[in-house]
C-alpha cells in the first residue's frame, strides 16, 4: 500500500518514539494541527502501520518500519548492534574537525553516558554532519539511523538535542535489550 506523503510524515514523526504517543504531540512536534494528525493517524492504524495498545495513543507497527525501509531485527542483530566494538570502530567524539576531545564510546550504552560529558557543542557538531546517522548505521542499526536523520528536521533547539539524542538512544538500547533477551539494560 502507498502512504501519502503527509501520512508518510506522520509515520516517520511517530518513529521517533519508542513507547505510546498521543497525537497532540506528535502534532506539536510536526507543528501540524491535531485534527489532521490524529485523521493520519487513523488511517495508518487501519492501514496496520500503526496500532492504538490504549485509548488516544498509537505506536509504529513493524509493518510501518517496514514502509520506511527499515529491516526487522532479530535477535542476532540486537546483539551484534548492542555488543561493544573495538576502539578503532568506537565512536570518537570532536568539538571541531582537528580537535579530538579523547572521549570515546565502544558501544550503545557507553554512548549515552558519554552523551552527558560532552559539550552541547561537540554533540551539535556531529549532529549537523550526520557522523551519529553514520556510526549508528556502521553497527547495523539503520533503525536509530534514521531517527537522527528525523530527528533533524523537529524544531528543536541546539540546546536541546543532546538530550533527546540521548533520550532515542536510551530508549533503542531498551528496545534493543528486549529483543536480544537481556536483562538490566537501562
Amino acid at each position: 500500500m502507498d502512504l501519502s506523503q503527509r501520512k508518510r510524515e506522520v509515520l516517520e514523526a511517530l518513529l521517533l518514539h519508542d513507547k505510546p504517543v498521543k497525537a497532540v504531540e506528535i502534532a506539536k512536534e510536526m507543528a501540524k494541527e491535531q485534527r489532521a494528525v490524529q485523521m493520519h493517524l487513523t488511517g495508518l492504524v487501519l492501514m496496520g502501520y500503526a496500532s492504538s495498545p490504549q485509548k488516544g495513543y498509537c505506536i509504529i507497527s513493524e509493518n510501518g518500519k517496514k514502509a520506511l525501509g527499515l529491516p526487522e531485527v532479530s535477535k542476532e542483530i540486537a546483539v551484534a548492534i548492542l555488543a561493544p566494538k573495538p576502539f578503532q570502530k568506537a565512536f570518537h567524539f570532536y568539538s571541531d574537525v582537528g580537535k579530538p576531545l579523547n572521549i570515546t564510546a565502544k558501544d550503545l550504552l557507553e554512548f549515552c553516558d558519554k552523551m552527558g560529558k560532552v559539550t552541547v557543542e561537540s554533540v551539535n557538531f556531529h549532529f549537523s554532519r550526520g557522523d551519529f546517522e553514520a556510526w549508528f548505521n556502521y553497527i547495523g542499526d539503520a533503525e536509530l539511523s534514521k531517527k537522527m536523520e528525523l530527528l533533524k528536521k523537529e524544531k528543536i533547539s541546539a540546546a536541546e538535542v543532546p538530550g533527546r539524542i540521548r533520550e532515542i538512544v536510551e530508549n533503542r538500547c531498551m528496545v534493543l535489550a528486549e529483543t536480544a533477551g537481556q536483562k538490566g539494560l537501562s
